[in-house]
């Protein structure tokens, strides 16, 4: 075994740890060396989505001593970053196993430094963790999820005080203090003084602001003939998406009751993905018997969500999470449109891996569009940079929106709310989403995309996935399906190289281990690995002009079967 792994395992059998964290090891060391090897290799790191791993014993996974270094290391930081004041955060969990527990550890290690905490009572939806960050005028905030990773896992999340996560140059100097820090720093003793635990106060006052950012004008009359289908994935959204649905007047709202209770072994489904259609199965079920109109199902945190609608055979189908930013983000435009909001200083957001249809959109309209990086505290910064322009609403592929900036954070709660309104407005002037997708498509462009992740676990997938990315550097595409590659972008290089000239720009924008190459033909192939997840994803894009309404169907074809020729030009499928 290397002796970095040795000496970081020694460090765990020193009375620092536990008994039970010590003999866990010695037992794992006779028995289970691999998987001790795997615990232990290196530290979590945190990705585009905070900090996230499997849970257990060791550097590598998610446990009280990985999260309580996490929380010494940053209550260092606010007090250096915040000298003389006051300091408070707000915690949240979700569904998964330990989530509870790990809360109660990160609020007694925050108290232990003097500060304040506000700890929910029980499991919330991320998107209230961000709301209570500046509803409560706190200095940061923690949720503990790890999204829809698979049961073993957990997370940890970091807010700061404007209510989005981490981002230059908090990121980088918290996790410099946290790695300075040893694990016998750590204030585990908590001041029970200093914690207050939170609930309903807050909780209707989000739905409350939920219901304001996503109720947009639809009539009663539309609102009473929409049928809608929920799932909460036996997550989080359960205990805010049925009554901000309810509140804001849809009354047809029926939930699968199979799923609805939380439940950290999401027992009724492989994964609690939306981007899945699997897991909405059961949803999609139920829709056919009670014959509704649009299907919704959120991760167990409820940041994204999965939408399904009735397609021109009126058959279920679920929309990929370019649609569903599109659909979102139009019927804002065309709501601000309306009320003479759009005065020159709006903007849009997405990110560089998502549909450059959004572009496009925001030509017609006239307002800005912000292309950032993979992850929603990319486009939560965007409102702090830019205080003089409002934001209307971003979202990214990965099935995530954002509605207006109440919430720094892709919000499922409020994005739910705002599908079920664009169906029951479509309806109510007899058409539908799908319709009016097909529509955009004949305004815009026609645009297709898919995402293909390939999964590589443990020491030699992290490898894997390295030598991946290296060698699409050192040996670039230079022709896709038949057409040339015009541009590279790099984003660890910080580089746009045009390859028809030679010539090299630089890219304003953080460097992040991307690549992406730009065809003649207008196509646009992704290469980049999860910050989150032991995945490499591959994001394809593909458009042309849709003429008619009537063309949709040939057309679709054509582009699904030129998608489908670029992933086996590249041995994705």
């Amino acid at each position: 075994m290397d002796q970095k792994i040795l000496d970081r395992i020694n460090t765990w059998l020193t009375p620092t740890f536990d008994e039970d964290t010590q003999q866990f090891i010695k037992d794992s060391i006779a028995n289970n060396p691999k998987d001790i090897q795997e615990s232990f290799y290196k530290d979590l790191e945190f990705g585009t989505g905070g900090m996230r791993g499997v849970m257990g014993v060791g550097t590598n996974r998610i446990n009280k001593y990985t999260l309580g270094k996490s929380t010494q290391g940053l209550s260092n930081y606010l007090k250096t970053s915040f000298p003389g004041e006051k300091l408070k955060t707000v915690i949240a969990y979700d569904c998964r196993h330990n989530s509870k527990t790990l809360a109660k550890v990160v609020a007694d290690v925050f108290s232990a430094n003097c500060i304040e905490v506000f700890l929910f009572e029980d499991l919330r939806p991320t998107p209230e963790l961000s709301f209570a960050v500046r509803h409560l005028n706190c200095h940061c905030g923690i949720v503990l999820t790890a999204s829809h990773n698979p049961p073993e896992y957990n997370g940890y999340k970091v807010y700061w005080q404007d209510g989005g996560q981490l981002v230059p140059p908090h990121d980088e100097a918290v996790i410099n203090t946290i790695n300075d820090l040893d694990y016998a720093d750590i204030k585990f003793e908590a001041n029970d003084g200093l914690i207050n635990f939170i609930s309903a106060d807050i909780d209707n006052v989000f739905i409350e602001a939920s219901v304001k950012n996503g109720s947009l004008n639809t009539p009663q009359e539309a609102k009473d003939t929409i049928n809608i289908v929920f799932t909460s994935l036996h997550g989080t959204s359960i205990t805010a998406v049925p009554e901000t649905l309810k509140r804001a007047g849809y009354k047809n709202v029926h939930i699968v009751k199979e799923q609805e209770t939380p439940d950290g072994d999401f027992p009724t489904v492989e994964s609690p993905n939306p981007e899945e259609p699997a897991a909405l199965k059961m949803a999609l079920e139920l829709a056919d018997k009670v014959d509704a109109d649009i299907v919704i199902g959120t991760d167990p945190d409820c940041d994204r969500l999965g939408v399904a609608v009735r397609d021109l055979n009126n058959e279920l189908v679920l929309l990929n999470g370019n649609q569903t930013m599109v659909m979102m983000t139009d019927f804002l435009l065309k709501q601000w449109k309306a009320q003479g909001k759009i005065q020159g200083k709006e903007f849009i957001a997405s990110t560089i891996v998502s549909t450059p249809m959004l572009s496009k959109m925001a030509n017609a309209y006239s307002v800005d569009s912000k292309i950032v990086l993979t992850g929603f505290k990319w486009i939560a910064k965007l409102i702090k940079d830019y205080p003089e322009l409002d934001f209307i609403g971003g979202g990214e592929e990965s099935f995530g929106f954002m509605v207006g900036d109440f919430v720094r954070d892709k919000d499922s709660v409020t994005s739910t709310l705002l599908a079920v309104e664009i169906a029951a407005q479509a309806k109510s002037q007899g058409s539908s989403v799908y319709q009016e997708l097909i529509k955009l498509y004949v305004e815009h462009g026609c645009y297709k995309e898919k995402l293909v992740s390939l999964t590589k676990k443990g020491i030699e997938g992290a490898e894997e996935i390295k030598q991946m990315m290296v060698d699409a550097r050192e040996n670039p595409l230079s022709i896709v399906n038949g057409s040339k590659v015009v541009k590279i972008e790099d984003y660890q290089l910080s580089t746009s190289k045009n390859m028809l000239t030679g010539e090299e720009s630089a890219l304003d924008i953080p460097k992040s281990n991307v690549l992406i190459y730009y065809t003649e033909d207008g196509s646009k192939v992704a290469l980049r690995p999860s910050g989150t997840e032991p995945k490499i994803k591959f994001y394809v894009s593909v458009n042309d002009t849709l003429k008619s309404v009537s063309e949709f169907k040939t057309l679709e074809g054509a582009l699904d079967s030129k998608v489908e020729t670029i992933l086996k030009d590249m041995k994705l499928i």
